[in-house]
């Protein structure tokens, strides 16, 4: 069976209860999509998706997951997964929109990773410092930074058990011998709980949308053994290069270019020294803190590496 129709197979079995399609129909939405749009199979699976829970009136929480791994913290490395944890609610912080009932951290022996839980969901609040077996939550992704989200299908279950909550934070040093592209002043989609990075003004799950700026830096640091790459978000970005938000869109502006900002923080840090510490989530390494260091590698090496990037 190809992608395709495996992929049409998966979705019917979602809206198997939901929507009267059969997996023939399902698989010719998708063709059209990927035959004759050019639509890669990810975005027209979700594409597909959309049109379903449309039809069907739903929103996607009310799916519900099917079959779910039960994981770990370190193990949420993908984004849109239905999965079991158990963790203990290591914080709580106040939300910021009326959308949000609970916002805060969970943790495992394995590290920590931020929970939401929606107001609409009619869930039992969770208290700082118990631990809960939280079943169907979904994993979500905002600047290489995994979380979860509880929604109205997830199971809540209070649960003796007694564990340390490990730390997730590395530490890295070398020299930045890249700067990579979808760096520098991006737009990501406005939509409620999206933070999609946007590619030729178009949002993956919401389709061409405005927009709104952000500022990032994808980089590669080489300590002359191992090569880590490493995310700055918009606060570390600022930090590093000295280049706020504000500015970056008023040189991109003037320029009526987005380009000259990626290209005027490459001449400001490429070749330097740092060490960054931050948690990582899959090949990523997250800056939290970022130090520059004096001990620069030879100056004629480094250029010679990232120009073999």
């Amino acid at each position: 069976m190809s992608d395709l129709s495996d992929t049409a197979a998966e979705i019917h079995d979602e809206f198997s209860e939901h929507v009267d399609a059969t997996v023939d129909d399902v698989e010719a939405r998708l063709e059209k999509l990927v035959t004759e749009y050019k639509v890669p199979l990810a975005e027209a699976r979700r594409s597909v998706e959309n049109h379903y829970l449309d039809e069907a009136g739903l929103d996607r929480d009310e799916l519900g997951g099917r079959g779910n791994d039960t994981v770990q913290v370190e193990d949420v490395d993908e984004p849109e997964q239905w999965v079991d944890l158990t963790a203990k609610v290591v914080e709580l912080w106040e939300p910021r929109s009326d959308s949000v009932g609970q916002v805060g951290l969970l943790g495992d022996p394995t590290g920590t990773i931020k929970f939401t839980k929606w107001a609409k969901s009619d869930l039992a609040n969770l208290e700082e410092g118990k631990t809960y077996r939280l079943g169907n939550v979904v994993t979500d992704e905002y600047q290489g930074r995994y979380s979860v989200k509880l929604n109205k299908t997830t199971s809540i279950e209070e649960v003796d058990e007694e564990f340390d909550v490990g730390d997730n934070e590395d530490e890295v040093e070398g020299a930045l011998v890249d700067i990579q592209s979808g760096s520098g002043l991006i737009k990501r989609c406005p939509e409620e709980d999206c933070t999609r990075v946007l590619q030729n003004g178009r949002c993956s799950e919401h389709g061409e949308v405005e927009g709104e700026f952000d500022l990032r830096i994808k980089g590669v640091l080489d300590d002359g053994r191992d090569v880590h790459e490493v995310i700055f978000d918009e606060d570390a970005t600022e930090a590093l290069t000295g280049i706020g938000l504000e500015e970056a869109k008023q040189m991109a502006k003037d320029a009526l270019d987005t380009t000259v900002v990626a290209d005027e923080m490459r001449e400001t840090v490429l070749g330097s020294y740092y060490r960054v510490t931050g948690p990582t989530f899959g090949r990523y390494v997250l800056a939290n803190d970022t130090e520059k260091l004096d001990d620069a590698p030879d100056p004629e090496a480094v250029l010679i590496k990232a120009r073999s990037i």
